[in-house]
Order: C-alpha cells, then sequence, then structure tokens
C-alpha cells in the first residue's frame, strides 16, 4: 500500500497540534519535547521502534483538547481557581472527541485521554491507576509532566532538571509509574535528554521575548538578519549571531497582523511525517490493511 494517504492522515493530526500549541506562548515546542521525551523513554525500555514512534505520536497530540479551553485559563497568569482547574481537567476527553472518528485515532487514544491518570487512581478524567492506565498514556504522562516542571509559564521560571528529577523520584507509585519513572530519571540524569530539553526543534534552543517573556519560537529554515515578534507583545526582534548561535536582537518595531498570526512549522512537520510513516502499523491482522479497515470512519 502506498503511504500518500497514509501521509495526508497524518498531516491533518500533526497540524491541528500545531494550531492548538500555538495558542499558548509560553509553551513553544512543548509538543516537540513531549514527543521526543517519550519516544527516548519506550526505546530505553525496550518497545519496539513502531511503539516506541507511536509513544512519540501521541506525546505529540496528547494536548489536542486544549483547542476548547478558553484563553483566559489557558493563558492566566496564576493558580487557577477550582472553577478554572475544572474546565482545565476536560482537555483529555475533549481531545478524545476530537480524535474520534479519524482512522489514525487508535494509535493515539490512548495517550491523547489518559496523560494525566495517575498511578494511585487520583488522576482525570476516569480516575484510573496503576496497569489499567495504557503504557502510552503512563510514557506520555512523565514526560508532559518534566517538561511542564522545566519550562517558564506567566507566573513562574521553569525548574532546573535535578529539581524536576527529584519531584519524579518523590511521586513514584503516586504520580508516575515506577518502571518508566525510574528509567526517564536515568536518561535524565546520564544526559541522554540533553538535546531535547530547553529546545523547541532538533538544534534550536528555545528564545524567550527579549520585551515580555514567553517563548519566541524559531524555525530550522530561519537565519540572521530574519526577523520574528512575539505574539504576545506584538514586538519585533532580529536574529543576530552571538557566539557562533541565534540570538534575539529587539528591533522596537511592531509586528503587522500578517506578522503575529500563527503558523504551522512546515518544515518540522514533514521531518516528523518522514520519522513517523515507515514505523506505523500498516497490517492489522488477517491480510487486511490496517488503514484500509479503518478508513470507513474518517
Amino acid at each position: 500500500m502506498k503511504n500518500t494517504h497514509a501521509q495526508d492522515l497524518l498531516h491533518t493530526l500533526y497540524s491541528m497540534a500545531f494550531l492548538v500549541e500555538a495558542r499558548d506562548p509560553y509553551t513553544g515546542g512543548h509538543l516537540w519535547r513531549v514527543s521526543q521525551y517519550s519516544t527516548r523513554l519506550a526505546l530505553a525500555c525496550g518497545f519496539s521502534k513502531q511503539d516506541a514512534v507511536i509513544a512519540g505520536l501521541g506525546g505529540f497530540l496528547h494536548d489536542l483538547g486544549k483547542v476548547g479551553v478558553p484563553d483566559s485559563i489557558l493563558n492566566h497568569a496564576g493558580k487557577l481557581s477550582d472553577v478554572q482547574y475544572a474546565v482545565m481537567k476536560t482537555h483529555p476527553a475533549l481531545g478524545a472527541q476530537v480524535l474520534e472518528g479519524h482512522p489514525m485515532a487508535p494509535l493515539a487514544m490512548a495517550a491523547v485521554l489518559g496523560h494525566h491518570e495517575l498511578i494511585d487512581g487520583a488522576g482525570y478524567p476516569n480516575g484510573l491507576s496503576g496497569r489499567n492506565i495504557a503504557e502510552s498514556a503512563r510514557i506520555v504522562g512523565i514526560a508532559d509532566a518534566f517538561d511542564a516542571m522545566t519550562s517558564t509559564r506567566p507566573y513562574r521560571k521553569g525548574m532546573p532538571v535535578a529539581a524536576a528529577v527529584e519531584q519524579i523520584e518523590i511521586n513514584l507509585d503516586r504520580q508516575f509509574d515506577p518502571h518508566f519513572g525510574r528509567r526517564f530519571i536515568e536518561l535524565a540524569q546520564s544526559n541522554e535528554l540533553n538535546d531535547i530539553i530547553g529546545y523547541s526543534d532538533t538544534g534550536i534552543p528555545m528564545h524567550e521575548c527579549p520585551m515580555c517573556g514567553p517563548v519566541v519560537v524559531i524555525h530550522k529554515h530561519q537565519k540572521a538578519g530574519d526577523k520574528v515578534f512575539c505574539r504576545v507583545c506584538g514586538n519585533g526582534s532580529v536574529l543576530e549571531k552571538q557566539q557562533g548561535k541565534l540570538a534575539l536582537k529587539p528591533t522596537m518595531q511592531t509586528g503587522s497582523a500578517q506578522d503575529l498570526q500563527a503558523l504551522i512549522d512546515h518544515d518540522l512537520l514533514a521531518r516528523l511525517l518522514e520519522e513517523a510513516l515507515p514505523n506505523l502499523p500498516v497490517d492489522g491482522g488477517g491480510g487486511k490493511s490496517w488503514l484500509k479497515r479503518l478508513r470507513g470512519r474518517f
């Protein structure tokens, strides 16, 4: 079977995820990092390449449901009220609704729906515990929590890696799967995650707006002299080389509506597709193509 149909299907999922992430200016690269952590952790735990790629896909799509969370809650600069938190907690179930009916939903549904379930049963949306939580959800849950702890938000700076690792260790068997959690700790402590932590893409460090603090995402195709804009304050910066790396130099110019629009990183999307497609399950058994069996649902 040719991969063109599978590529189109996967393209729609990645595109939706990119646009959802663009709503939160502080999480630039979050989906890429969670996907990379998830894939790497799965491989380190002995998963096949196929199952590790599926875990990574779940990591990239895990926050689809945030499309239904109001901006006032998603970008709230402080602790959420009980009512606001209740709304935020709807995003896994809403993400499952977004996926429902898509031919590739079975690959990511468990991670999207279950990444906030906790080992002790105190998570949401279904209060599952232990091995009742899918392995992909347990893996993505660790990756998501680690990235949340180490990333800067409007109301706090990101934790040092050592402090985030300590939090995972303290919460083994309560919040996090002990087997997957210990292996993640080993990866972090042996510096095997250093090329992901603090990056928004392979080789692209995260950059904060020099005027107001949110992440200004830099793409691989951009170079010194290019202008970039903060989608929160609207101020522009020019990319310049400093000690061999790109840095942001404020221009004090405000961007136009076109400068500030959310964009899909098509270069990164193409690389994600290239990495995932060869490892997708094609045959579901019985000689029938997995995609052919599900195509009628799309």
